[in-house]
């Protein structure tokens, strides 16, 4: 299943906040009505590709199962709720500074789980440089997050605090997406179920310092629109930047697993480890770190 993220391919015309003639006025909108972490999940998340994908890396690279997993900048925590899910001796430990976000997360993914999920996941509300775990399996940042850390001391700093974090045969995975079209304004649309309209706006990158700032917008069918749902002040970090972070902190090897895609261009959902590849107009990949 190819995993739709902030970059679709699919290129459209933006058209948030339009409403149809004659549309009628009364009554709250579908914006008004949205619960904008739920559009979330439903745009840019699929934890069970995830978890098996992590599963399967780090049985390969450890030859065991993993059975704990921390998620760095959790948000709602779909992926921790997730990965309990997927057997019953695994945990979660979801980190976030959002408190908001995370008592929807409880309410909405852990507890929503049933009581045999919600018990193996514990949801910590601070700073994922400063929180003290119990040693992970698998420690996790997704949905490039972070990207937040706009200096290279704040990454190490962050990396060498994961590398504290894991157990001694321990795996890091972060997401980081690229190429042509992830330098440039730009805006990207997809449809979701429902008639809603999923907006990505890349609304400005600054190549002298990566600095680029991000939007997600969702439209409704009444031609009402949420502008924005969230928005991104990241520094795009390259892979020879966040490899080279990563051994600096101590651990021991950097690999990259690619998005294959089919003949259209589309992602698949295949991950393979790969050393060289051709830059394309988006790409998105896992990055794995190895004690």
């Amino acid at each position: 299943m190819a995993r739709a993220k902030p970059t679709p391919a699919a290129k459209a015309a933006n058209k948030a906040g339009r409403r149809r003639k004659g549309a009628a006025a009364a009554g709250p909108t579908l914006a008004e009505q949205a619960d904008r972490h739920a559009l979330y999940q439903r745009a840019v998340q699929f934890p069970s590709a995830d978890v098996e994908f992590f599963h399967r890396t780090f049985r390969s690279a450890r030859g065991r199962s993993p059975q704990l997993l921390r998620e760095d900048f959790c948000g709602t925590a779909l992926l921790s709720a997730t990965w309990a899910a997927s057997g019953p001796r695994r945990r979660a430990i979801g980190v976030d500074l959002d408190a908001p976000t995370l008592a929807w997360g409880q309410a909405h993914n852990v507890d929503a789980a049933g009581r045999s999920v919600a018990r193996r996941v514990s949801l910590v509300h601070g700073d994922v440089r400063k929180v003290r775990t119990e040693p992970a399996d698998i420690v996790c940042a997704m949905n490039f997050s972070f990207c937040v850390f706009h200096a290279r001391k704040e990454l190490l700093a962050y990396a060498r605090r994961v590398r504290s974090q894991l157990a001694e045969d321990g795996m890091f995975v972060a997401e980081l997406h690229g190429g042509t079209e992830a330098i440039v304004a730009d805006t990207q649309t997809r449809e979701l179920d429902g008639g809603v309209t999923y907006v990505w706006q890349q609304a400005s990158f600054n190549p002298i310092d990566h600095r680029t700032l991000c939007h997600i917008h969702f439209e409704f069918p009444d031609g009402s629109a949420l502008r924005p749902a969230f928005t991104y002040d990241w520094r795009l970090w390259t892979l020879p930047e966040l490899r080279d972070v990563l051994l600096e902190a101590g651990f021991r090897a950097v690999e990259v697993y690619w998005d294959r895609v089919d003949e259209d261009g589309e992602g698949t959902g295949e991950y393979v480890r790969t050393e060289v590849e051709e830059n394309q107009e988006t790409w998105l990949v896992y990055v794995v770190a190895l004690l």
